[in-house]
């Protein structure tokens, strides 16, 4: 079994390796609007959603994520906490990005 540690590590490792790839997959105008620290802010939200909607729970074989809800949520949490500058339509493309991420890495 690896340490708490290891494990912080190499969670750290898929994080950076998720953003690269969302970095890739999303179109210019949101990749200049959004730091890496934004879009791992939003992957945080994104999880929350996620927990909170029970999907995480669910024992079916496929699963209908509705993407804009998933934006709205990040948008509407985000501000909740103070940050203002999420657009929901450049959010989406961090959700569809990464939904395909996670369907690539299962």
């Amino acid at each position: 079994m690896a340490s708490i540690e290891e494990e912080l590590r190499l969670d750290e490792e898929d994080n950076l390796r998720e953003l690269a790839f969302i970095r890739e997959q999303i179109p210019f105008d949101a990749k200049k609007h959004y730091s890496d620290e934004s879009i791992l802010y939003m992957l945080d939200l994104i999880v929350d959603y996620y927990y909170e909607s029970g999907i995480l729970e669910s024992n079916e074989e496929e699963i209908d994520i509705d993407m804009e809800e998933v934006a709205n949520y990040v948008c509407r949490k985000a501000k909740e906490d103070g940050v203002t500058n999420f657009v929901p339509e450049y959010v989406l493309f961090v959700v569809q990005a990464d939904l395909d991420y996670q369907e690539q890495n299962l």
